[in-house]
């Protein structure tokens, strides 16, 4: 009977930018099997005894190979700075079979071409912190997750003060505001999901979901 090769673990995080080292010191955090990839000596001696990395430029497929690429379940592109060494590394993961390749993308572009050679994920850090930061401004949002193009969002809010004082029971803000309530946050305590008999005060922190719409009016009423 042949010999069945291990299944593949672990995730490579090629560039070691803002983006990269991010997403590697926290997949590291979490106890994840990570292996950072830097070609600039300077970045590496930076990150050095932070987490696992090695020195190489992943844009020579040799490379890649010498350095066990293909024993990885996933690999995140965080170059987005130079195209031509976005795409040649992408490229590379595709040709290795890498099962799940996350990509950086700096524009709509620039990820259209990521699809097309064959990124599983394509990610616009940029745009997405700018449309995050829009819903902040000016209002009583805390935190804004949009989950999809189709607009279902969640949100972290202080509550309107119309619905402070009530239950869920009675507030029913479904029906009245097109919202659900997921949790709520009150000071100094742990987290709880909420269900009818859940009562809002002022000072709790609530997390909503439903239509970004729908969020967005909740969430700048009195």
């Amino acid at each position: 009977m042949a010999e069945e090769k291990p299944l593949a673990s672990g995730t490579l995080v090629i560039g070691l930018g803002r983006f990269g080292s991010a997403v590697a010191a926290t997949l590291d955090r979490l106890g994840h099997e990570i292996l950072g990839v830097e070609k600039d000596p300077r970045r590496v001696q930076q990150f050095a005894g932070r987490i696992p990395l090695v020195e190489a430029d992943a844009s020579n497929a040799e490379a890649l190979e010498q350095l066990g690429a293909r024993e990885f379940a996933s690999a995140v592109v965080g170059i987005g700075s130079s195209l031509e060494a976005s795409v040649l590394i992408t490229a590379n993961l595709v040709d290795i079979e890498i099962p799940s390749i996350w990509a950086k993308a700096i524009s709509r572009e620039h990820g259209r071409i990521l699809k097309r050679i064959g990124a599983h994920h394509v990610v616009y850090p940029e745009f997405d912190a700018g449309q995050r930061t829009a819903h902040l401004v000016g209002g009583r949002m805390l935190d804004y997750i949009e989950m999809d193009k189709q607009g279902f969002a969640i949100m972290k809010l202080r509550p309107p003060q119309e619905i402070q004082g009530f239950t869920l029971a009675e507030l029913d803000l479904r029906a009245q505001y097109g919202v659900n309530m997921l949790g709520v946050m009150r000071p100094g305590k742990p987290f709880e999901y909420a269900d009818s008999s859940t009562r809002i005060n002022p000072e709790d922190i609530i997390i909503v979901s439903g239509d970004a719409m729908l969020l967005e009016h909740f969430a700048h009423r009195p």
